[in-house]
Parts: C-alpha cells; structure tokens; sequence
C-alpha cells in the first residue's frame, strides 16, 4: 500500500494534478505533484535547481519554459515532460514558477504525528524468517529505484548478494534515498525519500508496515545502535525529528540552526545523521550553521550537546572503527572535521581535496595493519581543480596520498577481501565508469565501464560482487565479480542510485570486517 500524498491540498487540488485535471489547472498542485521532490517544495532548489520568479526572471519567460519543461534535460534526473502532462498543465507550472517568490514552508511535530500511515496494524501477524529463499539476511542488498514521473516506479528493490536474484520490491511515494538497517534487529529497515516520507520497512515480508511525514527534502536518516529511535531530518523546513522506531511517533523535534562560522545567525539543512555504538548518541550535522549536535539517547528528554565551528557547509559523515570518533565533511572548507564523541568535541581537521564528500566513507586496514580511510571529493573548477581522492591515517589524521582521477568523486566502496577501493567518477569524461584504487600502492589500478552514469558501488556482504548503479540514460543495476570484474547482470531499473549491503551495522564503517 502506497502512502497517500502528503502536501496539506485540497481534495480538489489534488484531483487538478492528474493528467485528468480541469480546463485550469493549478499550478501550485502540479508543481507539488511533480516537481517539488527535485526542486524544492518552496521553490527554493534541492538536487536540482531553484525554479521562482528571481531564480528564473533572467533565464526564461512564459514563452520559453513550457517547451523546455516539456523535453527535459538530457543525462539528468529532469526528465521529459511532454506526453506525461497536457500543454495546459505544462503552461500552468511554468506560470506558477515564473509568478512565485521563494516560499516559506512549515511542518510542526503535530504535522509529523497527523501524518503517520499504518499498513500493517498486527505486526505479530508478520512472518518470523525471511519469506524467500537467502542463507543469511546479512546477503541482502537494497538498491533504491528513484523513478521519474510518478510513485508507480519509485521503490527499493531488494535482492540476495550470494545469488544476485531480486527477492522484493517496495514501492514508496516517490523518490527514495537512503536505507538505513536496524542494528539491534535483523528484520527492520528504514527508508527515507526526498520526498519526505520515512518508511518502516519489514524485510521478511518485503512490506512497508507503516510511514510518516517528517518534512519535505532531505536524504539523512540514521537508526540508533539499541534500535528504539530513528532519526530523520528536513531541508524544507530546517528541522528534524527523532521517533520512536517502532511506532514511528515523534517524541523529539529539532528546529536547526545558530550562529554559523562566521558569525551569522541561519538556519541549517541537517546534513547528514550519524548514529554510533560508542555510545547513546546520534548526531546530527548542521550544514550551514557549521555545527554538530549529539542527542544523548539513552536520557528521557534526550538533551542535546552542541559543538560550534566545526566547519563551513558540513555535509556527510561516518565513523572511525570503534565508533568513537566521527568524520564529517566540511564542503566549504576543503577538509574534513573530526568529532569525538567521548569529549563531544571536535578534535582535529584533515586536509582534502576540493568540495569533499564522504558518502557512506570507507576504511580499511592494510597489510601492515595501519587503518586507512577514503575520502572522495567533488572538485571545483571555479576555485580549484583538484579532483583527488584522499587517503588518510584513521588513528593520526596524516594525510598518507592524495590520488589524482579524471573527475569529481562522490561514493567509495571497499571490503576486506577486495585488493582495491573504489570510487564513482561523477564529474568529466569518465562518468560511465568506476576507478578501482590498489589498497597498498594507492595507485589507479582499472577503470571499469559501467554505463549510464555510474555511481553508488557497494559490494556484497561475502565481497563476491560489485554492485553499481546506472543512471540517467543507463537506468539498471550493474553487477561484477570482484575478483574478475566480469560483469555477470544488468537489471532493469528506473533511475537506480544508492545501494546498501544488510551487513553495514555489523562493519560500522564500510570497508572493514564485521565486529562484535
């Protein structure tokens, strides 16, 4: 069962942004409908552009937009409209945008609580082992399906590692984004979409048991390490929320921002949410306001450390090891921050390379047991070139290599039986392919083609295989052997993106073991 759309509309201008909309249609509705997840349910942007009055006054006119929304934009997620929405839809979006200011947009606790779905009232009646043929749960991958025009193509596909046979799929509003897996039980899994729903998912029937609406952008999501709370956050508002992961009820609300580096007073985007086994703690990153707040869990009023000037644009994060001190990424700043969650400090800074991005961050140990981590970077060509990938000492902080590839880097992937690392080319020539990095020499040991825009690798909990997302004009999963790199499977998928092996809460970090 699919959750109904969240937006507060009328019944009436829900009904206009169907294809069987009224001679008028409204605007605001299709827009909503259509366009939001991507650019913004205030008009303001979000992976895609900005689309109001002042970001479009000089770009386009009521002549000009309904034509370009109508094709789309090659090679990206925009995409062509035309035969998916009437003339008059298409004329009634490019008004609205062009007419339409930046908006102010709420959602309160009360709108999070309103909000909730339940699909499956008895979750005794839910079955006690995987309902479908795998050895371990741990071999379980999810891959997350954006789709494009509407929530009938939007879903997690879910399939066994060991074998690589799709064992479910679950369909979600639209646009999902993230997975996160209970650490504290193997049968839960959360996913959060960019539209803004969480979803509670049961992986031994493959079914959604239940949804909430948190916000409206927004991809962080993290699960704590006991499994009673999930932690989500927005973009639009500037808030987050931790609920209880069972019933998915808020019992906590954050509205984020402070005093930024330099001193000004903002709202922040949580960037990313960390959960860690160090501790009771779950961590939130505040991208614009340059901080990090730790929510102490295991406290009834879940009180809240907050640690300021971390850096400038904070972005993702991961986790050393044992967990006790975290990575974060500070875009603006070309490094990367580290928190200690023992001092609730930030500690040091790690130099890296333009515009870092860690993803879900990789680390791993070599032959002489030094444990190093990875650290991917976009690059920029306005303000420097450096389109490297960081190798640094997870104990010193010293930077070990800096590695030069052909392009912007996003998301690494590592695992202890693979000889190599590697990492997603998302910017240049090469971004139908993977760069595969040797773990010893640090020096770029294959290029792989893919196809599509090729990002997200995520290997196999056994590290038999490599899965990599095609995108755009590629729209499948692609898998490898790790070991030969022969591609063994494509499978069909409308705007696949990212991929999460069943066994990340056991490694803590991608790339090592599973601890105890």
């Amino acid at each position: 069962m699919k959750a109904r759309f969240f937006l507060l509309l009328s019944a009436g201008a829900l009904a206009l942004a169907s294809a069987a909309s009224a001679a008028e249609p409204d605007g605001k509705a299709l827009f909503a409908a259509n366009c939001a997840t991507c650019h913004g349910m205030d008009l303001g942007g979000y992976i895609a552009p900005a689309l109001n009055r002042d970001s479009l006054q000089d770009r386009f006119n009521i002549d000009m937009l309904p034509a370009f929304i109508a094709g789309g934009v090659p090679n990206t997620l925009m995409p062509a409209w035309e035969g998916k929405l009437s003339p008059e839809e298409l004329q009634a979006i490019a008004s609205y945008v062009l007419e339409t200011p930046k908006q102010s947009v709420t959602w309160s606790i009360e709108d999070i609580r309103r909000s909730l779905e339940v699909y499956v009232a008895d979750e005794a009646s839910l079955p006690a082992a995987p309902a479908y043929a795998i050895e371990s749960i741990d071999d379980l991958m999810a891959v997350v399906a954006r789709g494009r025009y509407s929530r009938d193509t939007s879903k997690v596909v879910f399939l066994n590692g060991a074998t690589n046979d799709v064992v479910g799929e679950v369909a979600v509003d639209r646009a999902p984004h993230i997975v996160d897996f209970d650490p504290a039980s193997d049968r839960w899994a959360y996913v959060k979409t960019d539209g803004g729903r969480l979803y509670k998912i049961d992986l031994y029937s493959m079914k959604a048991v239940r949804s909430v609406q948190v916000g409206y952008t927004g991809p962080s999501l993290a699960v704590s390490w006991d499994g009673r709370y999930v932690a989500a956050g927005s973009f639009v508002p500037n808030t987050a929320a931790i609920l209880d992961a069972a019933t998915l009820e808020p019992v906590k609300f954050l509205d984020l921002g402070g005093i930024n580096p330099d001193g000004k007073e903002v709202e922040a985007d949580s960037g990313s949410i960390t959960a860690t086994p160090y501790g009771p703690y779950i961590a939130f990153t505040l991208e614009q306001a340059g901080q990090v707040w730790i929510v102490d869990t295991s406290r009834p009023d879940l009180p809240v450390t907050k640690i300021t000037n971390v850096g400038r644009h904070l972005h993702d994060s991961y986790l050393s090891p044992d967990g006790r001190y975290m990575f974060v990424a500070a875009y603006d700043d070309n490094k990367i921050a580290v928190i200690d969650f023992e001092t609730k400090q930030k500690v040091r800074d790690i130099a890296a390379g333009c515009v870092p991005h860690t993803g879900s961050g990789a680390v791993y140990k070599t032959k002489a047991g030094r444990t190093l981590g990875v650290q991917t970077n976009f690059g920029s060509g306005k303000t420097c070139d450096k389109t490297v990938v960081t190798v640094f000492d997870v104990d010193s902080g010293e930077v070990v290599k800096q590695i030069p590839v052909t392009g912007g880097t996003e998301s690494p992937a590592a695992h202890p039986a693979a000889p190599y690392f590697v990492v997603d080319i998302i910017s240049g020539d090469d971004v139908d392919k993977v760069t595969l990095i040797n773990k010893e020499s640090l020096e770029v040991e294959k290029v792989l083609e893919v196809g599509g825009h090729a990002y997200f690798p995520e290997f196999t909990a056994r590290g038999d295989f490599l899965y990599v997302s095609a995108g755009y004009d590629g729209d499948k999963l692609v898998i490898f052997r790790s070991d030969t790199l022969e591609r063994v499977k494509e499978i069909p998928m409308e705007s696949p993106a990212g991929i999460f092996s069943h066994i990340r809460p056991k490694v803590r970090t991608v790339g090592l073991a599973p601890q105890d």
